[in-house]
């Protein structure tokens, strides 16, 4: 029994033996943990900020295959400087100048895919598009296929997924509204009759805010119009589960600057969850031309918001800005905002958003902007006119426009000839002295604006316009073609009901009128009063503690005469710059006493 116990026991040795092996596996292991984890790590890494190296295969739809300026062969420039210019095909002015034709028959559907794309590794999802909110943009239109198209495709690039097209005029036509309603995304809502009558019914009509705008023509009849838009915008953006809604003209892009990848969504989606309203503030474009044909295309250089400038440079540059306008924007300033769609959301007029049950929090955005394209084309002073049956005098336009310059250019285009009208247009509009562009772009006022114009020439020039309004023609052909069929074998079947076929349109009604419910109708309370289009602030606009308007100070700098301080009435004294040391020795005193 002894000789047993002693061999199943473990001797000293063998019990050290094991304990070795064990830190050895632990510390090889160990090790092999620290090596893999990095390596874990730098391949995660990897793939979260890897964007793709594979072939794009849209790429071969374009024109040339060379990706950067300097690398086209002989035969493509030949080729290039020999294509036909003629453009009498092409209703949207494409162009024959090289492009990046990344959109080609894209249809830029969001309707039914717009949650993150998502890659399952082991048991971790990598979210490749982090921004899955949805996007609404309402309007009120009368445009034509040359503006609208642009203007909705370039917002389909940006993010937007619903578009809410109220429209009358030409944009109501046969052959716009068919292209229109064939856009992924696009819901076309006509003024019939049934619209009318349904909006007669909206509570608005039952409340104050809005009531200084009622019964009156031009533009406060477009106010009131926009806003009951607007409140039936809300119930169909809810409908389509959009997150966020803007109200924008068809003269008007969103810039979604700050934002790493030119991102609508990005931008929205990094706004705080407690935010219920976000402000656009508004540039206006500064047209060096009196012959732009596409704003959208053509114009690059605007003027920024007085938001987005320090107070000292908008006031100090004040009336070259303004340039004998009677104010620092021809048209509105107080900028366009997003809501986001919550319970009891209302219209506050066409720029900004309320809540019946609450008071909206809001921020203003320091980069991100609006681009408003005011008066871009010459032919915009006889189109605003003929839209307005107001008579042509001092009293009569304060009762149809808001805004002075909308007076002053109505005015002008119903009274004088056209040579006087292009000439009214030149100094008022168009920005031709470079000297003072070139000041004011140092100073900040006036800026560069590319993004827009690349998209937009981008979408024209790879054929997407073109491709929509082909596409649309063959639906409608197809579709006539259809009716033609089902009408003649109507009349060769025997059928008691005489001529009822005739009256058959089938989706003609249905089309062109669309019933949406309205709010629900409440008591009438006190709600803050609709914003209106307003004015930047003028020179009168500045605080009384910061005015410097009794004198100032001027010399010469790098060869320029410039402001170099201000007087207050109060005698205080403040420096619009460096005083420089060769400023002239009767201020001397002046200066040191500061």
């Amino acid at each position: 029994m002894a000789g047993l116990h002693s061999s199943i026991r473990p001797s000293p040795s063998s019990s050290l033996s094991s304990s070795s092996s064990s830190s050895q596996a632990f510390t090889s292991r160990l090790l092999l943990l620290l090596t893999v984890l990095p390596l874990t790590l730098a391949v995660f890494a990897f793939v979260l900020q890897w964007r793709g190296g594979l072939n794009d295969q849209i790429n071969r739809w374009g024109p040339d295959q060379h990706g950067f300026p300097g690398m086209e062969s002989s035969e493509s420039l030949s080729r290039t400087s020999h294509s036909s210019s003629s453009d009498c095909s092409d209703p949207l002015g494409r162009r024959n100048s090289p492009s990046f034709p990344y959109y080609r028959d894209w249809k830029f559907d969001y309707g039914s895919d717009l949650k993150p794309k998502r890659l399952r590794i082991g048991i971790w999802y990598l979210v490749f598009d982090c921004t899955d909110c949805m996007i609404c943009i309402t309007t009120s239109t009368s445009a034509g296929l040359e503006q609208t198209l642009p203007w909705i495709y370039y917002h389909k690039v940006i993010g937007v997924s619903t578009f809410l097209l109220f429209v009358e005029g030409k944009a109501a036509s046969a052959n716009v509204s068919k292209v229109l309603e064939s856009i992924p995304g696009v819901k076309v809502i006509y003024r019939t009759k049934e619209l009318e009558e349904q909006q007669a019914r909206s509570r608005i009509w039952n409340e104050t805010w809005l009531a200084s705008f009622f019964y009156k023509p031009c533009n406060y009849e477009l106010f009131v119009k926009q806003s009951l838009n607007m409140e039936m915008a809300i119930v169909m953006a809810r409908e389509a589960r959009t997150d966020w809604i803007f109200h924008l003209d068809t003269d008007e892009l969103i810039h979604p600057a700050g934002t790493r990848e030119y991102s609508l969504r990005q931008l929205l989606s990094d706004v705080p969850g407690d935010v219920d309203m976000v402000i656009f503030p508004n540039y206006e474009s500064s047209v060096e031309r009196d012959d732009i044909k596409e704003p959208f295309s053509e114009v690059s250089m605007f003027k920024k918001n007085y938001d987005h400038l320090p107070k000292d440079v908008y006031f100090g540059n004040y009336k070259e800005a303004t340039r004998g306008n009677p104010n620092y924007f021809l048209t509105y300033g107080n900028g366009k905002s997003a809501a986001r769609i919550q319970d009891h959301l209302r219209p506050n007029g066409a720029h900004r958003w309320h809540n019946y049950m609450m008071t909206p929090k809001e921020i203003k955005l320091e980069e991100a902007a609006v681009l408003h394209y005011t008066y871009p084309k010459f032919s915009d002073l006889t189109s605003r006119r003929d839209r307005c049956g107001c008579k042509p005098t001092k009293d009569d336009v304060k009762r149809c426009f808001m805004l002075e310059f909308d007076r002053a250019a109505f005015i002008i285009a119903s009274t004088a000839t056209e040579e006087e009208m292009l000439r009214w247009y030149r100094e008022r509009i168009v920005w031709t002295d470079k000297e003072l562009n070139m000041k004011l772009m140092r100073k900040g006022i006036l800026t560069r604006i590319y993004a827009p114009m690349v998209i937009i020439q981008g979408l024209r020039e790879s054929g997407v316009f073109l491709s929509v309004i082909e596409s649309a023609e063959q639906a409608s052909l197809s579709k006539d073609k259809f009716l033609s069929s089902v009408e003649s074998s109507n009349l060769t079947r025997t059928t008691t009901s005489g001529g009822s076929f005739s009256s058959r349109k089938i989706g003609k009604i249905d089309s062109q009128s669309t019933v949406r419910r309205v709010l629900e109708f409440m008591d009438d309370s006190t709600y803050p009063l609709a914003i209106p289009p307003l004015s930047p602030p003028a020179l009168k606009d500045f605080p009384a503690h910061l005015k410097f308007d009794i004198f100032h100070v001027t010399g010469e700098v790098e060869g320029e005469k410039q402001i170099l301080a201000y007087v207050s009435r109060q005698g205080s004294v403040r420096f619009h710059g460096v005083l420089p040391d060769h400023l002239p020795k009767r201020w001397c005193t002046f200066r040191s006493s500061v």
